[in-house]
């Protein structure tokens, strides 16, 4: 009876080596494109996707390229404001038409694939006229080709940049992964690695270390 603490404590240390072991993949992030709908001059994350999504007259959307760990947690909000009459003012309205406000974000070297640079520094705005019709992709489109796509249909490239990949994951040592952007973390691409362990595994690790010693306790007791 006096085996039974010493196999749940093996039994323990396997579980917490496989949660440790774990760790490095709920770190990683992905390079990709996030989708921003500004609505109320505020940027949040798009709950529908670009090809979806189908934009009343004065809506503003706006795309950020970055590397994020997670979508709507620690992604990175384009760096100008989500202000459609800034960016729609000199367009006026005309029939059977609707204006779209588009904000697009290349982001900072540090997040670029290898061999690539952004573009440009800063956000590049642009209205899209488009018919009433037409989705967010349609309107991109419209003022920001060439796009690239995958065969998941899930947008890539905008205005050529960049060249290939898409949602790649990244490592944490990889540069631009480890450190954030300089952006406002909030739901599309900011890299936030700290290297260690998330909230999830230390909970995970702490609800194990429970479970384990109840049993151990209970070994004991049964072995008395």
């Amino acid at each position: 009876m006096r085996r039974r603490p010493r196999t749940a404590a093996a039994v323990l240390l396997g579980l917490l080596l496989t949660l440790i072991a774990a760790s490095p993949a709920l770190a990683a992030g992905y390079r990709y494109w996030s989708f921003w709908d500004g609505a109320g001059g505020t940027w949040a994350y798009a709950t529908q996707g670009p090809s979806t999504a189908r934009p009343a007259d004065g809506t503003v959307y706006g795309f950020r390229f970055s590397v994020s760990k997670d979508a709507a947690a620690e992604a990175a909000r384009p760096r100008a404001a989500a202000d459609f009459e800034a960016v729609c003012a000199g367009t006026p309205a005309a029939d059977g038409k609707k204006r779209v406000a588009v904000v697009l974000d290349f982001g900072v070297p540090e997040d670029a694939p290898g061999g690539e640079r952004p573009p440009q520094d800063a956000p590049r705005t642009a209205c899209a006229q488009v018919a009433p019709e037409a989705t967010a992709a349609e309107a991109l489109a419209s003022v920001a080709k060439p796009l690239r796509y995958n065969g998941a249909a899930l947008l890539c490239g905008i205005s050529g940049y960049p060249r290939t990949g898409c949602g790649e994951p990244i490592a944490d040592q990889e540069p631009g992964a480890a450190a954030p952007s300089a952006s406002a973390s909030g739901s599309a691409s900011a890299p936030a690695g700290s290297g260690g362990p998330s909230a999830g595994l230390v909970a995970g690790i702490a609800a194990v270390v429970a479970v384990a010693a109840a049993g151990v306790w209970q070994s004991r007791r049964r072995g008395r």
